[in-house]
């Protein structure tokens, strides 16, 4: 038995092993070593990100089937085991991460200074999670896993917060996604009651009555929901990003809210076809008055973390009325503004991040005028608000594009309404950007000026780079995607 566990184990990849092995190391060394501790996080998370792209060299993207698959049997008595895969959807997501975690920890780099150890340590374990999360293949551990991101997130937001409620949002934030995945494991109770086993593919081929469907798409869907954020349950994210430190409004922008539309994508639309074309009117109704009222409420804001905060709200419900149009253009669009969303909110959130560390504050009436003393900020802000506003050229373009014409097929109101909130969106995006940059300064709020030092840059230019990179030739994405994303479509039996 433990010989047949080390074999297995030793053939789990890269990605999976290096950030448990740098998340290890630095618990042997002392406090008091700082340095050494942040170049064993750094090093692993820059491993790792090197490592993930490898699949893709070999990755055939004319199959759907799951590719690179590896098994530990966990709990074999009972059909339960750890089986990763990738496919044409999970690849780009697992980049992401992996891209995602190296900038944080160069963000908090000198910024962490208590808790080094511990904030290092929990970067890593998170990308551990979230890794292992789009590359599950088990619906016990897809559930067990995405849970267990809550804590370095809980953690982080609690002891490396900015302000004296962080506490509280801390709590609300894990209360709330907690609480909404209890449905959810009562679904996969329900289903290894039925198949005998938690295995996703096994699942995907099951069928289950109309009736059950409807019950397990529900459960389901209170748990998704309230991680996209979909209204009413939305309201534990701007909390969130307001207190969490910099580094964690990053990465809660980039990865954790793609875990409910990717659980959309990966079980509720493909294992409950049935269930999922009977829901669309309920997903298209709170969506799309998701997207105007959050539009609307962003512009009423005055902290600029959570008019990013709003706006990632807004961004995500649409992503949900296009993953829901039954049609390749509706979910294959909607995968393309997910990824962006990693990079999109993440360059904003460090912006606002570079303006706090120097002014101490994050109200807009303080600001004003910063293009004449923070010329580099103000142009790599100029690019982000492109990109948050969906400009053509920009990696946001071409999937709200494709979720238009997806959502249009099938219902042209939901389409006209998300077309508007494309257009407050854009609104709003300026009216923040000249209220900002341009104008006069006010030297009675803000005394002292420094730009975005060589640090900061080089830590904006990869964001920079994937923005004009997704939307000036972003067919590498629909080439991995297509096949899976039209077996989606077919196994979903939406015709």
């Amino acid at each position: 038995m433990l010989e047949h566990f080390c074999e297995c184990y030793s053939d789990l990849s890269g990605p999976i092993l290096c950030p448990v092995l740098g998340s290890i190391t630095p618990l042997f060394i002392p406090n008091s070593r700082i340095r050494p501790i942040r170049l064993i996080g750094l090093c692993a998370s820059l491993i790792t990100f090197l490592y993930s792209p490898a699949p893709r060299i070999q990755f055939d993207p004319s199959t759907a089937k799951s590719q690179f698959v590896e098994s530990l049997r966990w709990l074999p008595y009972e059909n339960i085991h750890f089986d990763l895969g990738i496919d044409g959807i999970s690849l780009f997501f697992v980049i992401l991460t992996t891209f995602l975690i190296p900038i944080c920890i160069l963000v908090g780099w000198s910024g962490m200074r208590s808790y080094g150890k511990e904030y290092i340590t929990a970067s890593l374990i998170r990308e551990f999670l979230m890794i292992a999360v789009f590359r599950m293949l088990d619906l016990l551990l897809f559930y067990v896993l995405p849970e267990s991101v809550l804590i370095p997130m809980f953690i982080i937001i609690g002891v490396w917060g900015s302000r004296q409620r962080k506490i509280k949002a801390a709590y609300q934030f894990f209360l709330y996604t907690l609480l909404g995945s209890v449905f959810m494991l009562l679904a996969i109770l329900l289903i290894l009651l039925q198949t005998g086993t938690t295995d996703l593919q096994i699942s995907l081929t099951t069928e289950f009555s109309e009736r059950r469907q409807i019950f397990l798409w529900i459960a389901s869907f209170a748990s998704f929901a309230v991680k996209v954020p979909m209204v009413p349950v939305h309201i534990w994210l701007p909390e969130a990003h307001v207190e969490a430190p910099t580094a964690g409004s990053v990465i809660l922008a980039g990865i954790p809210l793609k875990l409910g539309t990717y659980g959309f994508l990966r079980f509720s639309i493909p294992m409950f076809p049935e269930a999922t074309l009977f829901s669309t009117p309920f997903i298209y109704t709170p969506s799309a008055i998701a997207i105007i009222y959050t539009s609307l409420t962003t512009s009423r804001q005055i902290d600029l973390k959570k008019i990013i905060a709003y706006s990632s709200v807004a961004h995500m419900n649409l992503v949900t009325i296009g993953m829901f149009s039954p049609n390749i253009q509706g979910i294959g669009g909607s995968i393309l503004p997910m990824l962006s969303h990693g990079l999109v909110p993440s360059a904003l959130f460090l912006c606002v991040g570079v303006l706090y560390d120097r002014h101490k504050t994050r109200l807009v009436r303080y600001y004003g005028g910063l293009v004449s003393t923070m010329p580099n900020l103000s142009t790599i802000f100029f690019s982000s608000t492109l990109a948050n506003m969906s400009s053509p050229g920009t990696s946001s373009f071409i999937g709200e594009f494709l979720i238009s014409v997806g959502a249009f097929q099938r219902n042209s109101l939901v389409a006209t309404l998300s077309a508007l909130g494309m257009i407050l969106g854009a609104a709003y995006s300026l009216w923040l950007y000249n209220r900002v940059v341009s104008g006069n300064l006010k030297p009675d709020f803000l005394h002292k000026f420094s730009d975005s030092n060589g640090r900061e840059v080089s830590i904006f230019i990869p964001f920079l780079v994937g923005l004009v990179r997704m939307g000036v030739h972003p067919k590498v994405f629909p080439d991995c995607m297509h096949t899976s994303v039209s077996n989606l479509v077919q196994h979903g039996k939406f015709h």
